[in-house]
């Protein structure tokens, strides 16, 4: 079995939606020890909508995925683990919180990982 080093949870959002995803984002990189990176206001690697990565822990998982569950403000989640194998992890692995979009993994076939 891989070793989980963390976790990548990216929250999906458009122009409409974008205020909601930072304050939602805020809330939680505040709330526990989640790493919060930029508002991406267009599609970035895989990801079919703008999006904010929240990175976190193994030991922060049973925290931060439950409040999300409860406080996503129905905006899509998209969550993975960090095994080091990015195709498996994006694509075999990943958990979803509302609509599933499907990702652009070709770019993990181009880089050769």
């Amino acid at each position: 079995m891989s070793e989980i080093t963390g976790y990548h949870a990216h929250v999906y959002y458009d122009a409409n939606t974008q205020a909601i995803a930072q304050q939602v984002c805020e809330e939680v990189a505040g709330l526990f020890p989640v790493q919060m990176g930029r508002m991406h206001a267009k599609n970035v690697g895989p990801h079919p909508r703008w999006s904010c990565q929240l990175g976190f822990g193994p030991d922060a998982f049973d925290q931060v995925m439950p409040w999300l569950m409860l406080n996503r403000q129905g905006l899509t989640i998209f969550t993975h683990p960090e095994t080091g194998d990015h195709l498996a992890d994006h694509r075999d692995r990943a958990i979803w919180m509302g609509e599933m979009l499907d990702l652009d993994l070709s770019i993990f076939e181009r880089i050769g990982v």
